[in-house]
């Protein structure tokens, strides 16, 4: 988090973290597709010929909320792949949320495990701890044949204390409810450690749905957040100083 007390601007940092080819680039370019010309920056990729993000991507977007705060959020993904273990551990710092994107095909469920396990220690090596940071969990490709079951994610939400977002980011499906999800759970936890409402008179009730409405939300905002399996991503945000860490077991 960055805080600009003269230009009354803060800026934030959300990671879309996860194994290889789970859908973290798709996640970003879809939000690119639906923020307005006035509030998104440029997407910068690098990728290899097989599509692979070799380093990171990195989307930013400005929004204006309802009070005397402008705020920036500056997206990164980290490649999944194991050669850059020290990428993802360099992409993480600073990060003051975590939106982890899990592949749902039965195959990758190993892969999944690896890299949440991967994330928890990656953390730990820059200080920061995963049961202090907001973090939603992602399962996308849903789509695809050969899944895990809605029930089952029902099942291991139920026994998590993540919001779980079902998605298919190629088509858009699932990527605003991950994004707004995180985002607030964000919001919470900073607002309630510096007090951002009062200093910059933020109403923290209406925060996510002014910044909604600039990704071209229509209608009740707070629909797409509860569309999470599992916990409310409100009670998420509240409980984040008490988290054990998760099963790591997406």
């Amino acid at each position: 988090m960055q805080l600009d007390f003269v230009a009354r601007e803060l800026t934030i940092k959300l990671v879309y973290y996860g194994p290889a080819l789970s859908g973290k680039t798709s996640n970003l370019q879809a939000l690119h597709r639906v923020t307005s010309d006035s509030s998104r920056g440029r997407l910068m990729t690098l990728e290899t010929r097989d599509d692979r993000t070799l380093f990171f991507d990195l989307l930013p977007l400005a929004f204006k909320t309802e009070g005397d705060l402008s705020l920036r959020v500056k997206l990164f993904t980290v490649p999944g792949q194991v050669i850059h273990a020290s990428t993802r551990k360099l992409v993480l710092q600073g990060a003051d949320g975590v939106a982890f994107i899990a592949d749902s095909q039965l195959a990758e469920a190993e892969n999944n495990r690896v890299a949440f396990l991967d994330l928890r220690q990656n953390l730990k090596d820059n200080g920061l701890d995963l049961r202090k940071m907001p973090l939603v969990i992602q399962f996308n490709k849903r789509d695809l044949p050969a899944v895990r079951s809605d029930e089952e994610l029902a099942d291991l939400a139920k026994h998590g204390r993540e919001p779980v977002y079902k998605a298919v980011a190629t088509r858009g499906e699932g990527v605003l409810e991950t994004f707004l999800g995180l985002l607030a759970m964000t919001w919470s936890r900073l607002d309630a450690e510096h007090d951002f409402s009062n200093k910059f008179r933020v109403r923290s009730d209406t925060f996510v749905a002014a910044l909604a409405k600039q990704l071209g939300v229509v209608g009740d905002p707070q629909k797409l957040i509860e569309a999470a399996v599992g916990v409310d991503p409100r009670a998420a945000a509240s409980s984040t100083r008490g988290r054990d860490g998760g099963k790591g077991g997406a």
